[in-house]
């Protein structure tokens, strides 16, 4: 016997926020119309009670004041004259009755003639007394509102008046009040309910269909993805506004306030003119690369028209850093080759003289190598403590050398160490200024014509006026009025345009084609780091100098 096998509970999804949010006004629309249909039908049905008392007052008041009622009443048949003017009083003011009655209630008038002459059906006590009051009382006629007055002559009272609307008339003005009213409570749901499915239908296609639980844990997802994104993170809107920015995106632009960039205008920020422009820039940017006080970023825009702007943005400190060292290192590696070319060089020449049976020749002139040699190597060790930055100069002036480029440690360098200023911006700084200032050296040079009889090779570059195009570098610790590091870098170059100024530290600027135009930026960006400063000028008469001055602090870390 084959057991069959349960079928598999099926969850139905819950309702969408769009459908709950439907389903609930529709019900409140419903139940406000039906609570206001119920109060005016009640409402309506008192005022149409007040409004039959008022009209039964009037007339019975009326009725009392005419003088012909008087008279009627003082003949000796007041039935007569009375009965042919009630009913055509009751006639003109829409009452159900109208009676008039001796004091002790025997009927004169009744829209029913043969009433007359019968007892009044209801209270006059009152009005005996000389009050008008007025009742809801079941009659001859049926439930009605009635109103009863005195009747006075010459200050007695000589009969009373009744007059009365019933019940059923009112209860059908009522109900013909009530059919209205539903057709307008009716018109007023159908509208509303009309009007609440087009605006759920337009929260449908905003919400995706999606209820009020996955729209909860879709924001918790979006708030925990937010914050925990390590790339910084930039929505602004149409007006170029900061929409929406998670933690990376504060960290990177250096902004503290969790609170203070939303809403906030992009211009308002207080970052770098060139940064700002390209995040509120409306074209694309892919992977710019722009500078802040405190680090380097790459910036990716992507407009949304009519929405606003999308920007990531990467930091790229640590890799700007770490490729300055790679590029020190790689220099270290070519001056490497370079030296170890010339060694290879000298040491052929060395081993051809001796074969030639020229030792003497052989060993002064490898003696004279080995002392140009080692004079700079002495020069740099000897002046300057830290071993990264001696190691650098070193590096620079191999490099230099192979272009044809002197580069010199000036004879007022000296300096035993740099507390409180890592290795790796002292080579950021001082690596950026001197290839800065050769090439602006080998820019500025051009080779002089060869001698009929000069050897191949032997050309020799220089400067303008003759001069052969040289660097000079300058590394001291400055004691007064505090303690500072100074590095200065001089060229013999064309030297800065008259108009750049202060314009040569920003991201871009650069007098080479192409050029990339961060080097000097990087170097500013350093300084201000560490609170020091960075100034530029023109020599006389040609080449330009760079001052780097950076506070040392006894006991900083180092890197």
């Amino acid at each position: 016997m084959r057991v069959p096998r349960p079928r598999p509970t099926v969850r139905s999804r819950p309702r969408s926020l769009a459908g709950q949010l439907f389903a609930m006004q529709v019900v409140l629309v419903a139940v406000v119309v039906a609570g206001c249909a119920l109060f005016a039908y009640v409402s309506g049905k008192a005022q149409a009670q007040e409004s039959a008392t008022h009209r039964a007052r009037a007339t019975t008041q009326a009725v009392a004041d005419s003088p012909s009622v008087r008279d009627a009443i003082r003949s000796p048949h007041p039935s007569r004259r009375l009965q042919p003017y009630a009913e055509e009083t009751r006639r003109d003011t829409g009452v159900t009755f109208i009676t008039i009655m001796d004091t002790d209630g025997t009927r004169w008038t009744h829209p029913d003639p043969d009433r007359i002459g019968e007892r009044f059906v209801g209270h006059t006590g009152p009005a005996l007394a000389g009050r008008t009051f007025d009742e809801t009382y079941t009659g001859t006629l049926g439930p009605s509102v009635r109103v009863v007055t005195p009747v006075r002559d010459g200050g007695r009272i000589v009969g009373l008046v009744s007059a009365g609307i019933a019940v059923d008339t009112i209860s059908e003005q009522v109900s013909d009040q009530l059919a209205a009213l539903l057709a307008v409570a009716g018109g007023a749901l159908a509208l509303g309910g009309l009007g609440t499915y087009v605006i759920n239908a337009r929260l449908r296609r905003h919400t995706h269909g999606m209820n009020a639980a996955e729209l909860s844990r879709l924001y918790d997802y979006h708030q925990a993805t937010l914050h925990a994104v390590r790339e910084g993170l930039l929505l602004l809107d149409g007006h170029t506004r900061v929409a929406l920015v998670n933690d990376g995106a504060r960290a990177l632009l250096g902004i503290t306030e969790r609170g203070g960039m939303v809403g906030s205008p992009v211009t308002a920020l207080g970052l770098p003119r060139e940064l700002t422009d390209a995040l509120s820039g409306a074209e694309a940017r892919v992977d710019e690369v722009h500078l802040t006080d405190q680090r380097v970023i790459v910036v990716n825009t992507s407009p949304i028209e009519g929405r606003g702007t999308v920007v990531t943005l990467r930091d790229h400190t640590e890799l700007r850093a770490l490729t300055g060292e790679l590029d020190s290192v790689r220099g270290f590696a070519e001056a490497l080759r370079s030296q170890a070319h010339e060694a290879a060089n000298r040491l052929h020449t060395v081993v051809s003289l001796i074969e030639l049976g020229r030792v003497r020749d052989a060993v002064d002139f490898a003696t004279e190598e080995l002392e140009l040699a080692q004079a700079l190597t002495d020069r740099v060790v000897s002046a300057v403590g830290e071993p990264v930055l001696a190691a650098l100069l070193l590096g620079k002036a191999a490099q230099a050398n192979e272009r044809g480029i002197d580069l010199t440690l000036s004879e007022d360098s000296h300096v035993e160490d740099t507390p409180g200023l890592p290795a790796r911006d002292l080579v950021t700084v001082l690596g950026n200024l001197i290839d800065n200032a050769v090439e602006a050296a080998a820019s500025g040079t051009e080779p002089p014509e060869a001698e009929p009889n000069a050897a191949p090779g032997a050309l020799a570059q220089a400067g303008p006026g003759g001069e052969s195009p040289r660097v000079s570098v300058t590394i001291a610790v400055e004691e007064t009025p505090a303690r500072r590091l100074l590095i200065r870098v001089a060229d013999n170059g064309p030297g800065l345009p008259s108009a750049a100024g202060d314009a040569v530290f920003e991201r871009g600027w650069s007098t080479k084609s192409g050029g990339g135009g961060i080097g000097l930026a990087l170097v500013r960006q350093t300084a201000r780091r560490h609170g020091g400063e960075v100034h530029a000028r023109n020599l006389r008469p040609t080449g330009a100098e760079f001052t780097v001055r950076l506070p040392c602090t006894e006991g900083g870390a180092r890197s």
